[in-house]
């Protein structure tokens, strides 16, 4: 992966922050860095989410560096950020579920751990931060496709988080004078995703469950859609938003999607082909605080920074499928 390039500068100049590094995008986006020459990379996890296992590839590559810490401990962040001229923060507790089951520690990483990142950002005079917003800001809206200026109310704490982050970004951006760029992911996924634990997303969850031919339990009827994400997609918005040098494309959110609308059975029946597995789907009581229908529109961030995705959804889950399946210590570790 990541032999096109979707930069124009020579990344040896820079040094750069992953926040959540050894996480599922923050790794890929790590991966892309270093591919292409990066001067330093940082990484910054404290394996809440993360696993060094998504790391082990890079240890013995010169221009990376690992520093294990909490983006809860201001300290942590300061350290992090010194010398640093674009910060790329991944780090978060993610899921919907999660968020409802324990927002007190979703809020303490998600909105402290984020205000403490733009403060050791701003101090320490990083020139762009770059995060991962979150979709979920649609919240109620039933509009589609999903239009960046127009949200709904939230649905789930962890749609809270991320709404706060977005007011956080814009007013540091006025008061401090930081270049900060948001993208509203829409359900990335890809290789190095969790399949594991009570909040894994949905694509490796069926994965793990059609290589073991296990079960697939579907959430709801699976009628509801979405506009799912390759990873590369997602590295591609990052690695453009870092680069983005005319001042109306800064400070801004953008959707970071494919613009395709797909129900989760559909996803299955492809998965369940891909594997040649025969196994029916179980359906279960729908999940509180999930939306119901996710379209992105995405010709702001188009427009704007020059993105085009690259990998549509079937070919993206032939690819994801195939790593998972040649990766078996990723499944049930």
């Amino acid at each position: 992966m990541y032999d096109k390039k979707y930069h124009n500068s020579d990344l040896k100049n820079f040094t750069f922050l992953v926040t959540g590094g050894a996480g599922f995008i923050g790794s890929h986006i790590v991966e892309y860095l270093l591919n292409h020459g990066a001067g330093n990379v940082r990484v910054l996890d404290n394996f809440a989410t993360g696993f060094k296992k998504n790391l082990e590839s890079f240890s013995t590559n010169k221009s990376f560096e690992f520093l294990e810490g909490d983006i809860r401990d201001l300290n942590t962040c300061q350290q992090a950020c010194k010398d640093i001229n674009i910060v790329f923060h991944q780090a978060a507790l993610g899921s919907v579920p999660r968020s409802i089951n324990d927002p007190v520690t979703t809020n303490a990483v998600n909105i402290d751990g984020f205000v403490n990142m733009l403060v050791a950002s701003r101090d320490q005079k990083a020139k762009k931060f770059i995060y991962a917003a979150s979709s979920s800001t649609y919240g109620d809206s039933k509009k589609l496709p999903k239009v960046e200026g127009e949200i709904g109310m939230p649905l789930s704490p962890y749609a809270v988080t991320k709404f706060v982050n977005e007011l956080y970004a814009r007013v540091f951006a006025l008061n401090y004078g930081i270049k900060t760029i948001g993208l509203r992911y829409f359900n990335v996924f890809g290789p190095r995703q969790d399949p594991n634990g009570a909040y894994a997303a949905v694509i490796p969850l069926f994965i793990n469950s059609l290589v073991n031919n296990k079960t697939v339990k579907i959430d709801g009827d699976g009628e509801q859609t979405r506009d799912f994400t390759f990873v590369e997609n997602a590295v591609q918005a990052n690695i453009r938003a870092a680069f983005a040098g005319n001042f109306n494309d800064l400070n801004e959110v953008y959707n970071v999607a494919v613009g395709e609308r797909t129900s989760i059975n559909q996803m299955f029946e492809i998965i369940k082909e891909l594997s040649g597995s025969d196994v029916k789907p179980e359906y279960r009581q729908a999940r509180a605080g999930d939306v119901r229908d996710s379209l992105a529109d995405i010709s702001k961030i188009k427009n704007h920074l020059g993105y085009n995705p690259t990998v549509n959804l079937k070919n993206g889950l032939k690819f994801t499928y195939e790593w998972f399946k040649n990766n078996r210590e990723f499944i049930n570790s």
